[in-house]
């Protein structure tokens, strides 16, 4: 069974992947954004280095994918690849920060990547708004992500929302993140893990 966590950055994504991976013993697979070597400089100069951010994001979630379908066991996934695709790069392109010339070429790779790859068996929406985002991004302080502009994640948030309106690849949970902390109330973790169980039940 393959689980995945979808969300824009500072809505948790991560922190729910570890808690669910060890309430249920699933292997996690993390996002490797720290990892990615254009990362700081995209967050400097977003123009010259959107192409070579999400062709190396695009590439790590393909490889991140053909493991887990090879693995044969129950995977939690750190987002997914249709993200880097339908949120990120679209996103850049229409902020003008990627060139026609890189976004359709960067489509081009990502309708073949995805046509070997199977949607995952329950998505989980993490939904925010724009003072959640903000407040957990500079809680964990990633000093790169320090110049994040508002009206990036703003768009994104649209993004993702219009994304999440029209998925039909597979069964879909949305969890509200506005107003709970599963990272320290145990009751609110509770909450999600019975959500996730009645999802999970009918996968059986």
């Amino acid at each position: 069974m393959h689980i995945a966590i979808a969300g824009n950055i500072g809505s948790g994504k991560t922190s729910l992947t570890e808690l669910l991976a060890h309430h249920y013993g699933w292997e996690p697979h993390y996002e490797d954004a720290d990892e990615n070597p254009y990362l700081v400089d995209f967050y400097e100069d977003m123009t010259r280095w959107s192409f070579n951010l999400q062709v190396y994001f695009l590439k790590s979630r393909f490889a991140s994918v053909q493991r887990i379908r090879q693995l044969g066991k129950t995977v939690i996934q750190d987002r997914t690849i249709y993200e880097d695709a339908y949120i990120f790069a679209h996103n850049l392109f229409d902020m003008g920060l990627m060139s026609r010339r890189d976004f359709d070429n960067y489509l081009s790779l990502f309708e073949l990547m995805s046509s070997f790859v199977k949607a995952p068996d329950l998505l989980i929406y993490l939904r925010a708004n724009i003072p959640t985002l903000v407040d957990q991004i500079q809680i964990r302080g990633r000093s790169y992500e320090n110049n994040i502009r508002l009206d990036y994640l703003k768009r994104l948030n649209e993004r993702y929302e219009a994304w999440i309106e029209g998925y039909k690849k597979g069964k879909l949970l949305i969890i509200n993140v506005n107003d709970i902390d599963f990272i320290k109330n145990r009751a609110d973790l509770s909450n999600v893990i019975d959500k996730v169980d009645a999802e999970i039940n009918g996968l059986f």
